[in-house]
């Protein structure tokens, strides 16, 4: 048994061996050396205070494997990629992986060569899983994203009601539950729906004092970020509600000489994600522009802006992407541009979204009925999924049958890929049987085998491009010969850029249309709820923001933040040295940035702008030119 300052340095050591870091942040030692010593805890991070880190780093340290179970395939993968990179074994079993391939994780497992082991929450009632873990050392469970388990929480899971009764089987294993967003009503409910016994809490204050809150009621929001680019060369983020926004303003900024920003969504390839976020992590004045698809898992220090084109649907979402801002304690920038008529479209469009219960039930009998699926039967491969057939069909828009199908794959009924992945293809022809086939397709067929390894073996991932380049073949009659060969049932082939979907559990229409429908019915008034609440933030003219973000996470006696559109309104002359002085100097004459700099000598640069851009935003000064400022009379 190492004393204390024993296993502090030991920390110590493994931090700066594997991460680099010299020392740890606010309370990351602590939870770390209480997980190590066997007790249960809970820890209230927010965004940017290092949450991975408190279960990967004991989970190297400890003998065994820690299981991970965390709602977000995508931030599971990435996590895993970032640990790998690392040095260190980390693995995840999710529904994409076949039986071979989860056989081989669990094998790494109980031979002790994994050290963090990603899952689902849904995976803990998979009987196989079940079956198999109890094989593996397990040296403690962390729960990230515990605010799921709350019916009252951001992005409720019922699923994570399974982890009490799996918890059951492990008694003596200890916990650590992780979350960047809780409330105190969802607090308790994460402490009792977790069994979490002798409990450690950690909880940080939500406030973020280097963040400056900007909401503001604006028209011509491209031409705001414009100006705001213009003046501001470091990195940030900008977030939008749809990939299509994300592109138009990505063009409209490249249109007008912004070589520096690009968009990320949920459509990109793997390989081009992964491109656009090290160039985006390694930049100090590149700029993302992004659906909510990106940010989970990243940490980049020098963020000094993040701007939302349009409000967030919740105020756990929102606080927890203007958190990836300044987390290096400098001064930053947190926008949100709105209007009202876009409001109201946006309650427009929640409530389109959702489907009534004649609806619901219209489209899931023809997405059940599309892929012929009779009642308690469960099909093996994954289907190209066609949207619009299941749209004409239910007579129900586009918007309502893909909020169903988000809502099945989350309760994990089914795997609803939207988002490109890499393309794969079996043979269902032994080798020495292609002789048999039409001409036709036996040519073809070999062709595929010269040139495709590993076909020959089983199922294989591949890049229809690449193959067509070499080949010189066009690539949609590429994918259209395959389509045949297919059909005449000679290779099994999914295309990786088409939306498509598995079925996990059979098909039981009194579940779907009882039990489910009920439960999709309450997490539909859970999203209007949490709008509701949003519009309040966005629109009110009363109330310091930080404030409010702080009341509504349980901290009832914060401070007004002095920085927020807000507080900068209301503040009385002289509350500001540095404000009165750059005012001041602009009453004298028209100044540029530099002169300000130049007479203002004791400020840095970054400072006097940040100062700048608010009084801007304030409308207290205005730019006579794209370098100087005057007072605005």
């Amino acid at each position: 048994m190492k004393t204390e300052v024993q296993l502090s340095q030991l920390l110590h050591e493994q931090l700066q061996r594997f991460w680099g870091y010299s020392e740890f942040r606010e309370d990351q030692e602590a939870i770390i050396t209480s997980v190590i010593n066997g007790k249960d805890a809970l820890a209230l991070l927010p965004t940017g205070g290092g949450k991975s880190l408190c279960y990967q780093l004991p989970a190297i340290i400890l003998e065994g494997t820690c299981l991970v179970i965390s709602p977000l395939l995508a931030l599971i993968k990435d996590q895993v990629d970032a640990l790998e990179n690392l040095g260190i074994e980390a693995e995840f079993i999710s529904s994409e992986l076949d039986d071979g391939e989860v056989e081989e994780v669990f094998n790494r497992c109980i031979e002790g060569f994994t050290k963090v082991l990603y899952v689902s929450p849904e995976r803990l009632k998979n009987q196989e899983f079940l079956r198999r873990i109890p094989e593996i050392n397990i040296s403690f469970i962390a729960v990230d994203e515990a605010h799921c388990i709350s019916e009252w929480g951001q992005d409720f899971r019922p699923s994570y009601q399974n982890i009490k009764f799996f918890r059951e089987e492990f008694k003596k294993v200890p916990m650590l539950a992780l979350t960047a967003t809780a409330t105190p009503e969802v607090v308790e409910e994460i402490v009792t729906k977790l069994s979490l016994k002798k409990i450690n809490i950690f909880k940080q204050s939500f406030e973020r004092d280097n963040l400056n809150i900007i909401c503001q009621n604006i028209t011509d929001k491209y031409q705001k970020i414009k100006d705001f680019l213009s003046q501001n060369k470091t990195a940030g983020i900008i977030y939008t509600r749809t990939r299509k926004e994300a592109e138009d303003l990505t063009y409209f900024l490249k249109n007008s000489g912004f070589d520096n920003v690009n968009f990320y969504h949920a459509g990109l390839s793997r390989q081009d994600k992964e491109r656009l976020q090290k160039q985006w992590q390694n930049s100090h004045s590149r700029v993302l522009i992004s659906t909510n698809a990106f940010g989970m898992g990243i940490d980049k220090d020098n963020v000094r802006f993040i701007m939302h084109l349009s409000p967030s649907s919740s105020i756990e979402n929102y606080y927890q992407e203007i958190g990836r801002a300044g987390r290096d304690g400098e001064e930053s920038i947190a926008y949100l541009f709105w209007n009202q008529q876009e409001l109201n479209e946006f309650d427009a469009i929640l409530k389109n979204q959702i489907p009534s219960k004649e609806e619901y039930q219209s489209i899931l009998r023809y997405l059940y009925s599309i892929y012929q699926i009779a009642e308690h039967d469960l099909p093996e491969p994954m289907f190209t999924l066609k949207l619009d057939r299941i749209k004409s069909l239910s007579k129900a828009s586009r918007a309502k049958i893909v909020n169903v199908l988000n809502f099945l794959h989350n309760q994990e009924l089914i795997y609803y890929k939207n988002s490109w992945s890499p393309s794969s293809i079996e043979s269902l022809v032994n080798g020495q049987d292609i002789e048999l086939l039409p001409s036709k397709d036996a040519h073809f067929l070999e062709l595929l085998f010269r040139n495709i390894a590993g076909l020959a073996s089983g199922k294989v991932h591949f890049s229809e491009r690449a193959f067509c380049e070499k080949n010189h073949f066009d690539i949609k009659l590429f994918r259209e010969r395959l389509e045949d060969l297919q059909k005449a049932g000679h290779i099994q082939y999914f295309d990786g850029a088409n939306h498509a979907i598995r079925f996990l559990k059979p098909r039981d229409e009194n579940r779907l249309f009882g039990y489910y429908w009920k439960l999709f019915s309450e997490i539909q008034e859970n999203k209007l709820q949490k709008w509701k609440q949003m519009k309040f933030y966005v629109t009110t003219q009363d109330y310091c923001r930080m404030k409010l973000v702080l009341r509504y996470f349980g901290e009832k006696n914060a401070d007004e933040c002095g920085k927020c559109d807000y507080c900068q309104k209301k503040a009385p002359a002289g509350s500001n040295s540095l404000t009165n002085d750059i005012l001041l100097q602009l009453t004298y004459q028209p100044r540029t940035l530099n002169e300000l700099v130049a007479i203002l000598k004791i400020h840095s640069r970054e400072t006097i702008l940040e100062i700048l851009i608010f009084l801007l935003d304030l409308r207290r000064i205005k730019m006579l030119n794209y370098k100087t400022y005057t007072i605005n009379s």
